[in-house]
């Protein structure tokens, strides 16, 4: 436990730097949020409709910046040959890392939501799902996006890679937070079936993506 907590602190105080995976995650995720609206145009209907798609949209692109550097700097100055040789299961070091880079950037995205939101025209019951929604499913980003990095631990520049791998991995996560989130604005559409599907698809990937992300860093060091 004490190893965990280790790691996850280092990710986190690497994550809330000047210049880290927090302050830029949440720059770029209001560029989105903003700008999208000068090319849907002044409908503040059309805004609220589209909305969270908008806000999940967003924060999906955000929660990619900084998987490049998480297991990166390991590969670099060899602490990732010395987490194998000290024989600390792999998973354990995918678990702390993805913990502290979800609550170095994609907490943050979680709290921004609801007061970005405003800014496209939301309803409260809106609001309010989609900071639930992200709350579930951001997790679920983070530790999909553990795969694309640890399989690109070893290239040099491959942060663009890492979202041409993982971006198709999580499009039922979108599509569920998307589905759950109009169904609470719409009372015909359902909330609580996408919303639990949603919850299925973060506790599949808390099993399988530390155990896909330890084997391709191993195989990395071989």
């Amino acid at each position: 436990m004490s190893a965990l907590l280790a790691i996850i602190g280092q990710t986190l105080r690497l994550g809330l730097r000047a210049g880290g995976g927090a302050v830029v995650g949440l720059v770029f995720f209001l560029a989105v949020v903003t700008v999208i609206p000068f090319g849907v145009g002044p409908d503040l209907k059309l805004l609220a409709r589209i909305g969270p798609a908008i806000l999940w949209i967003g924060a999906l692109l955000a929660s990619l910046l900084g998987l490049d550097r998480l297991f990166g700097a390991d590969r670099e100055d060899g602490s990732l040959d010395l987490f194998i040789i000290s024989g600390q299961p792999m998973m354990l070091v995918v678990i702390g890392r993805a913990i502290g880079h979800w609550l170095a950037t994609g907490l943050p995205l979680v709290i921004a939501a609801p007061v970005l939101g405003l800014l496209l025209n939301v309803e409260p019951v809106g609001l309010a799902a989609v900071t639930l929604t992200l709350l579930v499913g951001s997790p679920a980003l983070t530790l999909i996006g553990t795969v694309g990095a640890a399989l690109t631990a070893g290239l040099a520049r491959g942060g663009m890679l890492i979202a041409v791998l993982i971006i198709p991995l999580t499009i039922p996560v979108l599509i569920f937070g998307i589905s759950a989130t109009a169904g609470a604005i719409s009372d015909p559409a359902p909330f609580l079936p996408p919303f639990l599907i949603l919850c299925a698809c973060t506790l599949a990937a808390l099993v399988l993506a530390p155990i896909a992300a330890a084997a391709a860093l191993k195989l990395s060091v071989e």
